[in-house]
């Protein structure tokens, strides 16, 4: 089975990436990896309250290609929105894999 039909998005990957930075200490950055073919969708109801009952808050699901580099605590960003990846499945028959994610928004000054 082929899902590639179905990915309708292109999303950004970020990651967060650490390097020594010459003093003995570390610098942590946000890097763009890559962009991946997707599907974005809303959880069903029930894996909102699984999502709740182990204190996540699970407000998307990303459907993506088998072979996808997309990791926990990854950003996808695309469309005007930043989703962080809460958890990243890939089932028993590598058909999709399936990232958990949460929408964070922008804080503004105002």
């Amino acid at each position: 089975m082929d899902i590639t039909h179905l990915l309708n998005r292109v999303l950004e990957v970020w990651r967060t990436t650490t390097t020594d930075d010459g003093y003995g200490g570390q610098e942590t950055t946000l890097t763009r990896r890559a962009d991946v073919a997707a599907k974005v969708d809303q959880p069903s109801a029930s894996e909102r309250m699984l999502a709740q009952q182990a204190g996540s808050q699970h407000t998307h699901s990303v459907y993506l290609l088998p072979g996808a580099d997309v990791r926990r605590g990854d950003e996808l960003r695309g469309d005007g929105q930043t989703l962080r990846v809460l958890h990243v499945i890939t089932p028993s028959g590598p058909v999709y894999r399936k990232a958990e994610c949460e929408l964070t928004q922008e804080e503004t000054d105002g």
